[in-house]
């Protein structure tokens, strides 16, 4: 049975290594939450079938046919030169994002490596060297479906999971019942919920103490990190990003943290392939509005017909911005936009002045941003001067339009998770700006049976901001695009279509002029590598 183990140790050796791939695209697609894991599996099936594990085949059939003895040396001797291979080419593959090695990864990795010590336990209790070439197949079968069994170990894990789980919701909830001086304000909406929350922070701490969720914390479980780890009672408002990519997610997220205030941005086509229809994108985002209490606000986006025509399920007071339409609260107008910033005045409703503001922000849809906040600041008694203050004061946020030095390259990064609304509005930031101009793309996802025309009409923006190179990553996945931008008449010689990220640095060296600005419009996750 020794020389058996000492023969299988390359194989289980090539599980450990494999385990981290498939771990980081179980992680990535967020552990299976709304079947996620394996609508990548069906649409990337070819990847997890057809690998360097079906060596297996026609290692089992020469196994019924030898002895043990040479056995024992074929198997470690090929899956020694597998692992060779396999590395090779995980070192060649694009990595953005690294597996973050969580307290749930750390219990998944238990649990895989208990199903897997098991099978091998029970396969060798009554060890026989007349069915060794099963004892192979067995385990070389359980790393070849490694991408199911690791499916089944979060099954297996799910009881300890919820568990963990409302024990943080109920320790957040609690503390925020504690919290009795403070308010929470909720934000959602399909774009620039993020951009909102920033202005909203900064607006408010020109005269308040208020704490916005870090990062991307928009999910019920980064609520309750944020509530556990970061508030304090000396907070006057918690500013907390409600993210959602199915149905009832807003809701479960305000029922954590019973907002008062509640601001929509827009509502569109993200996570359509999700949510199933625009109906249940629309109802789950009103989720936030129509929780808030009665002595509350909800600021809605009065150019988003989707808005307007909603019927609120409850009497919470209700105030609107717009730039389009002015029969709201608060509108925009004389809006000057630069490459270096834009200038706006504001208009309230009842009052005959309009006051000017000003801001680093680049490009119009950030506007309507910037209007929710200093909406809700004057609702709260901060005056003109510092709301003007406030929104000077804000900053782009990481990978949202956010403009920096490379070199002598000017980058504009909007690697953040690419939507209609904000890939129009930075392919027309890029046109504005002075010198040879290159966007970089991968496109958008998650826009189900919509996401090929609309990123066919993402080609067209990008040819009508009058873009001078254009680099494409993923053939597959960037073909609508490259549609759009022939439709337009776009000059073919300045398409450059690559299957790796990194490989675009190399050509921008090439393409750039005296003065150039490239524009990083999107950055996906690792599991959508061509």
């Amino acid at each position: 049975m020794l020389y058996f183990y000492l023969a299988v140790a390359p194989l289980l050796l090539y599980f450990l290594i494999k385990t981290k791939k498939v771990m980081l695209i179980f992680q990535q697609n967020r552990y299976n939450e709304a079947n996620y894991y394996w609508r990548w599996v069906y649409k990337n099936i070819g990847k997890e079938l057809i690998t360097y594990d079906l060596v297996f085949i026609p290692l089992y059939l020469i196994s019924l046919f030898s002895a043990p003895t040479y056995l024992f040396f074929m198997y470690p001797i090929v899956y020694v030169i597998i692992i060779f291979l396999y590395v090779s080419s995980v070192k060649k593959e694009q990595k953005k994002i690294p597996l973050a090695y969580t307290k749930r990864v750390k219990r998944l990795h238990f649990t895989l490596f208990l199903l897997y010590g098991l099978v091998c336990y029970f396969l060798t209790r009554k060890y026989s060297e007349n069915i060794i070439s099963l004892y192979y197949l067995v385990i070389a079968l359980m790393v070849y479906f490694e991408f199911i069994t690791i499916y089944i170990a979060n099954i297996i894990n799910q009881p300890v999971e919820k568990l963990i789980n409302k024990y943080y919701w109920v320790k957040a909830h609690n503390s925020l019942k504690n919290m009795k001086g403070m308010e929470v304000i909720g934000i959602t909406g399909s774009y620039g919920k993020t951009t909102t929350k920033n202005v909203i922070s900064e607006i408010l701490n020109v005269k308040y103490n208020a704490f916005p969720t870090p990062r991307n914390f928009n999910t019920v479980a980064g609520l309750c990190n944020t509530v556990n780890n970061y508030l304090d009672k000396f907070n006057d408002y918690f500013i907390a990003e409600m993210g959602a990519n199915h149905v009832h997610e807003i809701g479960q997220e305000c029922k954590l943290v019973e907002p008062k205030y509640g601001v929509l941005t827009t509502i569109g086509v993200a996570h359509l392939e999700t949510f199933g229809s625009m109906e249940n994108i629309e109802n789950t985002k009103f989720e936030l509005i129509e929780s808030l209490p009665s002595d509350g606000l909800g600021i809605l986006n009065g150019d988003d017909p989707i808005q307007l025509n909603h019927k609120i399920k409850n009497d919470v007071k209700i105030m609107m911005i717009g730039i389009d339409n002015t029969d709201v609260d608060c509108y925009a107008k004389n809006i000057r936009l630069s490459y270096k910033g834009t200038k706006f005045d504001v208009v309230f409703k009842g009052d005959n002045n309009s006051y000017e503001f000003e801001t680093s922000l680049l490009g119009k849809a950030n506007i309507y941003n910037l209007l929710s906040g200093i909406l809700l600041g004057k609702y709260l008694g901060i005056d003109i001067d510092r709301l003007k203050m406030g929104v000077k004061n804000v900053k782009p946020y990481e990978h949202r339009l956010q403009l920096k030095k490379s070199g002598d390259i000017n980058i504009i990064d909007d690697a953040y998770n690419s939507n209609p609304v904000g890939s129009k509005m930075a392919a027309e930031v890029l046109g504005m700006m002075p010198g040879t101009r290159i966007i970089v793309t991968p496109g958008m996802i998650e826009l189900g049976e919509a996401q090929d025309e609309l990123n066919k009409k993402f080609g067209t923006y990008i040819a009508d901001a009058k873009i001078d190179e254009v680099i494409l990553v993923g053939e597959k996945q960037t073909k609508p695009i490259y549609e759009g931008l022939k439709e337009k008449k776009f000059n073919e010689k300045n398409i450059h279509v690559i299957n790796d990220v990194k490989l675009a640095f190399p050509l921008i060296e090439k393409l750039k002029g005296k003065e150039t600005y490239v524009l990083l419009e999107n950055d996906l996750p690792d599991l959508f590598n061509e």
